[in-house]
């Protein structure tokens, strides 16, 4: 009688963990859902931030671009301007040179004496 209650005893307990082990199942289904929707996820982030590293990649090379031809551009205005301020001292150095040249003030204004007149007389 001894092996008869303790086997009734074992069923018992094996009823009592059925409920427990059902839950473990649908916990683990729910589980490996989660894991395969989490996996989806980082898949789907992993492809926007290799497709946002290649749109950043692709704008900082623009922007390379862009400043290496805003430096040659200033070069470029820069060396006219150098250039036409070098032909306006030469210009300004001939007309001074002519001047000493000649003897003659180029650049003088004739001044018409100060004269102070009275409109009303005395």
């Amino acid at each position: 009688m001894d092996e008869q209650v303790r086997l009734a005893v074992v069923e018992q307990k094996i009823e009592d963990l059925k409920p427990i082990i059902l839950k473990l199942d649908a916990t683990i289904e729910k589980l490996s859902e989660v894991n395969t929707t989490v996996s989806r996820m980082l898949a789907v982030h992993e492809e926007r931030l290799s497709k946002q590293e290649e749109i950043d990649g692709v704008l900082f090379a623009k922007i390379d671009e862009l400043r290496d031809k805003m430096d040659r551009d200033h070069h470029d205005v820069l060396s006219r301007l150098q250039g036409l301020e070098k032909k306006v001292w030469i210009g300004i150095g001939i007309v001074v040179a002519i001047s000493f040249f000649f003897n003659t003030p180029l650049l003088n204004i004739p001044q018409e004496p100060d004269i102070i007149e009275t409109s009303y007389s005395m």
